[in-house]
């Protein structure tokens, strides 16, 4: 309390020097200020998906108009603004980087909001900065990084896009039991950005993701893009993850002319012909992923059409992968036959009715095709493999391979071993150029996490979104960038396929590629042909 009390009035001694020194000197104590200490703030804040963005856009407003007012020139306030911008990045580097927590940003920002709206921001003063921001910004601030400020706003209109910063956002699980896939996919985007970001932007701009967490329920989706379109005013959405999310997220977006790029999921809802002008997809589909997987068992590992069974979810997403198989089945055997479908409900891990459907086949089934999350997917496998160890066990990749692996690891090697995985990037063992180019983003933005299926993929569609960004050139707006996405053919990232949008082609890949986990839980690279 006393510690606090020293700090308060020392930054009441700093108002009072600053309010009576010559510009010079006061330009010196902002600059302390908006690079040691609000900026640092405001950075960790905007890491925070849970703290509301226009609260922080409130603060650095604010703050930039006693940058303003203490600047002696317009060259003086650019370098201050440009400081307290590098603040920013190491501020939400501290939560990225794990130095701090939401919960200190929050308290912390709390104590700036109630010290600056002390003064009407037509007299804001630094004393109304320098006590709560002295007293409570961390000392030490370095990690990775993937945002800068939120400026005042360009021109007219483009929603989301300011002179120095382009705000896009995700709606995907941040909790419950698919809440991995959000995690995954949000630090493949977040890399790519930091990765931007520290060259410089994109055309000067800086590049935001703010997450919105819908839980994996649609009923909840309603509400986060809301939530990112009329609050935290996002210029597209990107790396939406589900495809019973999509069934609310991408109507919204279609009636606000909204850029929806690069969704987490293989539904043909996203895969229209033609192609809705607003939805972009990196992957490939559930129908080519579940077709590579069906050829795959049949050519070659000889197993008849209908020794084949889907366990699904019981949504779009279930029903998306299960209409995969069956078209795959169509075109081997040149009718539709009866599939068998075991389904389980989304968000629980309750598999014991599937599991007694299969049972009662007596043994006829020889591979299950699975539609599902990681968690169940393993529950699944933990309670069918004792009871047929032949058991061929495939997953689409929207499964999470990672948090696959780890649920089954954790039940023991014979549980793991033989599983097969469609992937929609290369297998992230090798040593391609992207895969190299990839861990080392992860290593510098997020140090400690493994690589993993899911956020290479969001890395990779991340750095398709850049490429696009920067063939539209500064003067951006939706349209602009859906001309550039839709010009872009032969693009060579080292995937080992090229990708290609084009009027009446919104997919980029339709590559698939295969992968099988071994006894030490790793996946190795099969071939599906």
């Amino acid at each position: 309390m006393i510690y606090r009390l020293i700090l308060v009035i020392c930054g009441a001694l700093l108002a009072g020097t600053a309010n009576a020194a010559p510009p010079g000197d006061r330009t010196d104590v902002v600059r302390d200020l908006a690079v040691v200490r609000v900026g640092q703030i405001v950075g960790a804040a905007s890491a925070c998906p849970d703290i509301a963005q226009p609260r922080i856009q409130a603060i650095v407003e604010k703050f930039k108009t006693v940058i303003k007012g203490s600047a002696v020139n317009e060259t003086e306030f650019t370098g201050l603004s440009q400081l307290l911008d590098r603040s920013i990045v190491e501020g939400r580097r501290a939560v990225t980087g794990g130095k701090t927590d939401c919960r200190s940003s929050e308290r912390q920002l709390a104590d700036l909001e109630r010290s600056a709206l002390m003064t009407p921001s037509s007299g804001a003063t630094i004393a109304a900065f320098a006590a709560p921001v002295v007293a409570a910004a961390p000392a030490t601030i370095s990690a990775p990084v993937t945002t800068a400020a939120t400026p005042e706003v360009v021109g007219a209109s483009v929603r989301g896009v300011t002179d120095r910063e382009i705000r896009f956002g995700i709606s995907a699980p941040f909790s419950g039991s698919a809440k991995e896939l959000g995690r995954q996919m949000k630090i493949g985007i977040d890399a790519v950005f930091g990765q931007v970001n520290d060259a410089g932007g994109v055309h000067g701009r800086q590049l935001r993701l703010i997450a919105a967490d819908d839980g994996y329920e649609p009923t909840r989706t309603a509400e986060t893009m809301k939530q990112l379109y009329e609050k935290d005013q996002v210029f597209g959405v990107v790396g939406n993850v589900g495809t019973p999310t999509a069934t609310v997220a991408v109507p919204y977006a279609l009636e606000h002319r909204m850029l929806f790029f690069g969704g987490f999921t293989g539904a043909g809802l996203l895969r229209r012909d033609p192609p809705d002008r607003y939805v972009f997809n990196y992957r490939a589909s559930y129908a080519e992923e579940t077709d590579a997987v069906v050829r795959y068992l049949v050519k070659v590992r000889r197993l008849r059409p209908e020794e084949i069974a889907v366990f699904a979810q019981q949504d779009t997403y279930g029903d998306s992968g299960f209409a995969g198989v069956a078209k795959a089945m169509r075109a081997l055997r040149g009718d539709g036959g009866v599939i068998l479908r075991l389904n389980y409900k989304r968000n629980t891990l309750d598999v014991d009715e599937a599991v007694s459907q299969l049972r009662a086949q007596k043994g006829k089934i020889k591979a299950v095709v699975m539609v599902a999350t990681y968690r169940a997917a393993a529950r699944f496998i933990e309670k069918v493999r004792d009871l047929y160890p032949a058991m061929i066990f495939t997953n689409v990749s929207f499964v999470g391979s990672t948090a696959l692996a780890d649920e089954l690891m954790l039940l023991g090697p014979r549980y793991a071993t033989g599983v097969i995985v469609t992937q929609v990037v290369p297998a992230v063992s090798s040593y391609s150029t992207v895969i190299l180019e990839y861990k080392s983003a992860l290593a510098k933005y997020f140090p400690g996490e493994a690589p993993d299926y899911v956020s290479l993929e969001g890395y990779v569609m991340a750095n398709v979104l850049v490429e696009a960004l920067r063939r539209t050139g500064p003067q951006l707006d939706t349209e602009k960038l859906i001309d550039s996405l839709e010009n872009i053919r032969n693009l060579d990232l080292g995937l080992g396929t090229l990708l290609s949008f084009g009027r009446t082609e919104h997919q980029a890949s339709h590559k698939v590629w295969g992968t099988e986990l071994d006894e030490a839980g790793r996946y190795q690279a099969i071939d599906l042909d």
